[in-house]
C-alpha cells in the first residue's frame, strides 16, 4: 500500500503556532501588548482572516487576552496548556511552546485486548493490539505518562519501536489511516504508587486523566489511548464559545 499523503497544516494554525512560539522565547513577554493587526499581517504574509484565526486560536489557549478598544495582550498562564478542541501530537506543541520536548518509551508489545480496548476498537476480545507505553517530558520533568492500543495488524512493536518516538498521528498516517477526529473523556484522579513513580509525584498528587477514542478518515477507531498529565506542567483545557446574544 503506498503512503498516504500527508495533509499540510492549516496556515492559521502555523502563525498560531509561531506566535505561541515568540511568546515562550519571552519575544512578547507577560503584560505586553502584541503588534498591531497591520504589523503581524507583514511578518507572516498572510490575509486579516488567517491572522485573526490564529489569534483567537491563542486566545481560546489562554495565551493572550483581546481588551476591547486597546489591544491584545500576552496574559500570565499557571502551566502549559493544551486547548480539547485541537487533536494534535504533545511533542510537536510542547516544542513549539518553546521547551525542550523528549519522550521515554517505556515499552512496547504486543498483548490481548480487554473488553474496554476490544469494544472501543471494535474489534473481537483478545485480538492482538500493540500496547505502547511512554513518559513526556518538558524541559526534562514528567509530564504525561500514556498508555496506547493500536491493532497489531496496522503496527509492529519491533520494527516500529524506534518511531513510536515520534509522533503516533504521523505513523498512522503513514500506514493509510490518518485521523480524522478523536472522541475524549476527561477526569481527575490522584496518582497510585505506579503513577507517582512515573510521573515524579507524590502519591495521591491531582493528575487530569483522558481516554481517547481516535477514528480515522475511514470511520475506523485505530486508537484507544489513556493519558494521565500532570496539572501543573501541562493543564487540560477546554475553551467554550457562546451563546451570544439571545435572539427574540
Amino acid at each position: 500500500m503506498a503512503p498516504a499523503t500527508r495533509t499540510r497544516p492549516l496556515l492559521a494554525d502555523v502563525v498560531r503556532a509561531e506566535l505561541r512560539q515568540a511568546i515562550m522565547s519571552g519575544e512578547f513577554p507577560l503584560g505586553s501588548k502584541l503588534p498591531n493587526e497591520e504589523r503581524l499581517r507583514e511578518r507572516f504574509s498572510v490575509s486579516r482572516v488567517t491572522l485573526r484565526e490564529a489569534v483567537r486560536g491563542l486566545i481560546e489557549d489562554g495565551m493572550v487576552v483581546r481588551q476591547h478598544g486597546s489591544g491584545t495582550y500576552v496574559t500570565h498562564r499557571p502551566a502549559l496548556r493544551n486547548s480539547l478542541d485541537t487533536n494534535f501530537s504533545y511533542t510537536e506543541y510542547l516544542e513549539s511552546s518553546g521547551v525542550r520536548a523528549s519522550k521515554q518509551i517505556l515499552s512496547s508489545r504486543v498483548v490481548l485486548a480487554d473488553e474496554e480496548t476490544a469494544r472501543a476498537l471494535r474489534i473481537e476480545p483478545e485480538s492482538d493490539v500493540v500496547e505502547i507505553r511512554r513518559v513526556r517530558n518538558a524541559d526534562s520533568r514528567p509530564a504525561i505518562y500514556s498508555e496506547d492500543y493500536i491493532p497489531a495488524n496496522i503496527v509492529d512493536p519491533k520494527a516500529d519501536r524506534d518511531t513510536f518516538r515520534g509522533s503516533l498521528y504521523r505513523l498512522l498516517e503513514e500506514r493509510g489511516h490518518a485521523i480524522e477526529h478523536g472522541e475524549a473523556i476527561l477526569v481527575p484522579v490522584v496518582a497510585d504508587r505506579k503513577l507517582a513513580r512515573v510521573l515524579d509525584v507524590t502519591v495521591g498528587t491531582s493528575l487530569q486523566h483522558l481516554e481517547q477514542i481516535d477514528v480515522d478518515t475511514q470511520g475506523r477507531p485505530v486508537m484507544r489511548s489513556l493519558e494521565w498529565h500532570v496539572p501543573a506542567v501541562v493543564e487540560l483545557r477546554v475553551y467554550r464559545r457562546g451563546p451570544g446574544p439571545s435572539v427574540h
